[in-house]
Formats: C-alpha cells, sequence, structure tokens
C-alpha cells in the first residue's frame, strides 16, 4: 500500500503562481495523495481563478510540463477555517475521488501567515484525511513528476525520521541546485546550504520549509509550527524542537522541485521581510539557544549594519525602519504579526 500524504500549500494573492505548482502535482506518478490549498484572505482574485483553473477553463503553460486537459474538470471540496472545527469529513467519500480529480480549498477569513496558515491545513488533514505525512509546498514551486515517490522512499524505518526534503532546483536556472538540506552553525546564527552529496540523502541541522514532507507520527511528538513567528524561522525552529527529541531530519538528492526566487506571497526583499527576518532570528534564540544569545546579537548586528548601510545608499529609508524594528523587537521578545506602522 501507498502511504496517504496530505500536500499542502498556502495562497495570498498568488493564484498564477499557484495553479501552475497544482498542474504539475497533478501529474506526479504517486496515487495517494490529497491536496490542500488554504488561501490566506486574498484580496485579489485568487479564489476566482483557482476555481476557474480546477473547471478547465485556464490551460497552464510552462517550460517543466505539457497541460493535461483530461482531468478535469477537478473537484472542489470548499470549507471556511472556522467550520473546520465542527467539520465530519467523510473520508470513504473523499478517498472514491481520484487523487489528481480534487482539491480540498480552505478558505481562511484573514492572513494567519505562513506558520498558522499551515499549522490550520494540518490540523484539518490531521482530523479528517489521517495521512501518515504530510507535505508543506511552497506555491512557488513546481515538483518533478516522481519528486513524492522517491521522497518516501528516503524514508527509513530503522531510523527516527521526522522529515524529509527533496532537492530544490532554481526555477530560472533548471539544473542549478539551491539546496538539499542546511547545517546550521549556533554561533553566528548561519545556515550553510548544502547543494552537494555523494549519496542518496543526507542528514541535516535544518530543511527548507519550501518542501518538508513531515511524518504525522512526527508531528504527533514534536507538534504543530510555533505560529508566533509568523513568517520566517518557523521551519528552523520545528527542525531544531524534532532533532531535540531524537528524530532526523533527511536531504533527498534524487527527489527534486524548482523553487521561484520570489513570489508573490513572499516578495522581493521589502521592510516587511526584512523585519521578520531579522526580529525571528532573535525570537529563535531567544526561544531555544538563550546561552548562545549574547555571541549571536554580536554577528547579528554586523549583518544587520552591512544591510543599513546598503539601503541607506538607495534611500531607502523604510527597509531600515524594518531592520530596526525587526532587531528592537526581537529582542522585546515581542511575536505574532507585525504591529508597527513601516
Amino acid at each position: 500500500m501507498n502511504p496517504n500524504v496530505a500536500i499542502i500549500i498556502l495562497n495570498w494573492n498568488g493564484w498564477q503562481d499557484t495553479i501552475e505548482c497544482l498542474e504539475s502535482l497533478y501529474q506526479i506518478d504517486y496515487p495517494n495523495y490529497e491536496v490542500i490549498v488554504l488561501d490566506n484572505d486574498s484580496y485579489n482574485e485568487s479564489i476566482k481563478k483557482l476555481k476557474e483553473y480546477c473547471d478547465g477553463k485556464i490551460e497552464i503553460k510552462s517550460t517543466f510540463f505539457k497541460y493535461n486537459p483530461l482531468n478535469k474538470p477537478i473537484k472542489i471540496l470548499e470549507y471556511k477555517n472556522k467550520e473546520l472545527g465542527n467539520l465530519n469529513t467523510n473520508k470513504n467519500e473523499t478517498d472514491k475521488i481520484l487523487s489528481n480529480r480534487k482539491l480540498i480549498l480552505i478558505k481562511n477569513d484573514k492572513n494567519y501567515g505562513f506558520a498558522k496558515g499551515n499549522n490550520i491545513g494540518i490540523e484539518y488533514a490531521v482530523n479528517n484525511l489521517k495521512p501518515d505525512y504530510i507535505l508543506l509546498l511552497n506555491n512557488d514551486t513546481v515538483v518533478d513528476k516522481n519528486f513524492l515517490s522517491n521522497l518516501i522512499n528516503c524514508d527509513d524505518k530503522k531510523q527516527q525520521i521526522a522529515a524529509i526534503q527533496p532537492t530544490i532546483y532554481y526555477y530560472d536556472d533548471k539544473d542549478k541546485i539551491q539546496l538539499i538540506g542546511r547545517k546550521f552553525n549556533l554561533y553566528t546564527g548561519s545556515d550553510l546550504s548544502i547543494t552537494s552529496i555523494d549519496g542518496n540523502f543526507i542528514d541535516c541541522d535544518t530543511l527548507n520549509g519550501a518542501a518538508m514532507l513531515i511524518k504525522n507520527s512526527a508531528i504527533e511528538v514534536v507538534g504543530l509550527i510555533d505560529d508566533r513567528y509568523f513568517m520566517y524561522a518557523e521551519e528552523t525552529d520545528w527542525c531544531f524542537r524534532a532533532k531535540k527529541r531524537g528524530f532526523v531530519l533527511r536531504g533527498c538528492k534524487k527527489s527534486k522541485i524548482w523553487h521561484k526566487t520570489y513570489s508573490s506571497s513572499g516578495g522581493k526583499i521589502n521592510p516587511v521581510l526584512l523585519y521578520y527576518w531579522n526580529r525571528n532570528k532573535i525570537l529563535f534564540y531567544q526561544k531555544n539557544f538563550r546561552r548562545y544569545l549574547p555571541i549571536f546579537i554580536i554577528f547579528h548586528l554586523k549583518r544587520i549594519t552591512i544591510q543599513i548601510g546598503i539601503f541607506s545608499l538607495r534611500l531607502d529609508f523604510k527597509s531600515i525602519k524594518g531592520i530596526v524594528y525587526g532587531f528592537i523587537d526581537g529582542i522585546l521578545n515581542k511575536k505574532g504579526s507585525l504591529k508597527r506602522s513601516l
């Protein structure tokens, strides 16, 4: 039997990326999966476009695959996040629909960020679909036809594996590896991307949240993503929580996906991203490694000085505010969504 996989994708105003990602998923060779799209209260026409895609009204053009009209229309099971607590999904009925002919669409009443947005999907999947694995997948990715089969084959029943990451390639440079996993320097807070390995897998310090296949049994022990981060560093936090409980994190060479360098949900470098990046790095140490915090702050201040210098030359004072406010709120241990005006 092929283990059941719940694939969770967050969308926030990024329907163009999302439908390309969906089309690639609906062409994989793995037979037993559920696709869940959570819309984080998009203010554009994302919901409308997602439905048009499922109806077969939007033909996806991509250099990674040829559009398949034969599995359209795709049946949509649509819910609001506020009604999920009272939901009683008939799994036997949903199981009768082929994996590539259905989409579970959950509409969130506000933008919950990456962390809580994914948690809503994880809780829905665990309570209603009973999956063996949960795959967190960025909407700005395209997957290889056999990426999921290779990911699951990389699991090892002899080891206590929490999560597995595919090899992530650059979307705009198909043959160039972005990372297979990460090593982490506790003194500096720096992530070192692993871009080449000898065998088929490597055990890592952390994985990239753009694509993480998480075992349901690990979620039962480690828990959900800490939504106080809102976005950025939450997957690093979850990975270290897993490692503290004796789990292994693995990067898989044979499994391939392609990741865009920026998306509509994350965007290019901007004041909000700079705020969360600087704040959450400090929050991670406040929570997990307080004894390393003073050393980390020294290295982090050097990075901040460089950042401020770069944006000063550009006369980008909003970005400077994002950097400074992020640092201050990190020191003050302020969590959650951005409360300041940038």
